[in-house]
């Protein structure tokens, strides 16, 4: 019996040691400084406005905000009838994004697989989140809060993205 279980918990420990893959390296800058894309003032404006006005014609008044690569607010906006906390929301969703370099709509749907990520400060973890990517690389979010759903949210985002880059 004990020859058993010792096999049993052998093949365990391969199996779970296979199921891991272990991550492609990055490549570390060898310089003394880096430069980075970031997303203009201009284009924030015109995707946090576009964002509101996309979630406008659905019939929901939202906030949206957008950040740079770093999670760093560029621009704002809020519908009229938005509920005062949709611009914190959409703040958050924005910076989560930017942060994690995803949608936060697949950061919530791996929450219960890593619960700690909602402890981060800082982190909403709710759909409505995108990263804006040029290139392949982030450089920025947008973030909206304020449509019953948070998929609702990150359309109207992402839509707005997608015009202001020609995507």
């Amino acid at each position: 019996m004990k020859k058993i279980l010792t096999a049993l918990l052998t093949v365990s420990a391969i199996s779970l040691a296979a199921a891991q893959t272990t991550p492609t390296p990055i490549k570390l800058a060898t310089t003394t400084t880096v430069s980075s894309a970031s997303l203009s003032l201009s284009a924030a404006s015109r995707i946090a406005t576009l964002a509101v006005n996309n979630c406008a014609q659905l019939g929901y008044n939202v906030s949206a905000t957008v950040v740079d690569r770093s999670g760093v607010t560029l621009a704002a906006a809020r519908s009229e009838n938005a509920g005062p906390h949709t611009l914190g929301a959409s703040s958050g969703k924005a910076f989560t994004s930017a942060s994690a370099r995803a949608l936060t709509s697949d950061i919530a749907k791996n929450l219960s697989s890593n619960p700690g990520l909602a402890d981060i400060p800082g982190y909403l973890v709710l759909a409505g989140g995108a990263p804006i990517r040029v290139d392949g690389a982030v450089v920025g979010a947008v973030g909206v809060g304020g449509a019953p759903s948070g998929l609702v949210d990150e359309k109207c985002g992402t839509d707005a993205v997608a015009t202001v880059l020609g995507k």
